[in-house]
């Protein structure tokens, strides 16, 4: 039965418990950021087993970045990164031939404190680590950011796509998510992004990858 869209627990809905111990859908080139949603079509048995669990379980899933060399044992356990985010299932849908479509809402930066193999997806146990510091970007901060991102963009083909986007009434953290997740930034440069302590920090990093983007590009009229 499909899940309805729920709220994030911070503050929105204080009720929902995040389970210590959670499966994790370790992907190559996803990493998922909170305050926003993620898309997935779970195809593979175990995973398809993993989302049956976790519906009548904790309706929880936590995302994880696979290192490098992840190719050479895929169908095992290859390394991860160990700071991830969990997902909370908001929508499930199971379709004929055993496979889903799901939508998972960002909730929370965890570490991972134990890995369990007792499934055949892998488990861990794990802590939430929320964001240290201001939940709002100084204002110079946020002016530079939005000179990078404009600048940016256009020099980007689909940069029309991004139009206004740092004038909608979105909160700071979750403009830098969203910003952090939809960018053309690498997995590895994402990775880095996630494993930021602090919302101020993520922003800085996000501004010192796109200076460095810039630069490659040749730079802008006008740039420095």
């Amino acid at each position: 039965m499909p899940i309805d869209p729920g709220r994030a627990p911070s503050g929105e809905d204080a009720e929902f418990h995040v389970p210590e111990h959670i499966p994790v859908f370790p992907l190559p080139n996803v990493v998922f950021f909170p305050k926003t949603y993620l898309p997935l079509h779970i195809f593979e048995l175990r995973y398809r087993e993993m989302v049956a669990d976790a519906v009548a379980g904790g309706q929880c899933v936590g995302m994880a970045l696979l290192k490098e060399g992840w190719e050479d044992d895929y169908y095992g356990n290859p390394p991860i990164f160990e700071v991830g985010c969990v997902g909370r299932l908001v929508s499930v849908q199971p379709l004929t031939d055993g496979r889903f479509n799901i939508l998972l809402q960002g909730l929370s930066r965890f570490e991972i404190c134990e890995q369990l193999y007792e499934k055949s997806y892998r488990q861990a146990r794990i802590r939430l680590t929320p964001n240290e510091g201001a939940v709002n970007l100084e204002p110079a901060t946020r002016a530079s950011l939005a000179r990078l991102l404009d600048a940016y963009l256009s020099s980007s083909d689909d940069g029309h796509q991004w139009e206004g986007l740092l004038r909608q009434a979105v909160d700071d953290e979750a403009l830098v998510n969203s910003l952090a997740s939809r960018l053309d930034l690498t997995p590895l440069e994402k990775q880095f992004l996630m494993e930021a302590d602090s919302l101020h920090q993520r922003a800085r990093r996000l501004n010192d990858l796109l200076e460095f983007k810039l630069q490659e590009r040749g730079g802008v009229k006008g740039w420095g």
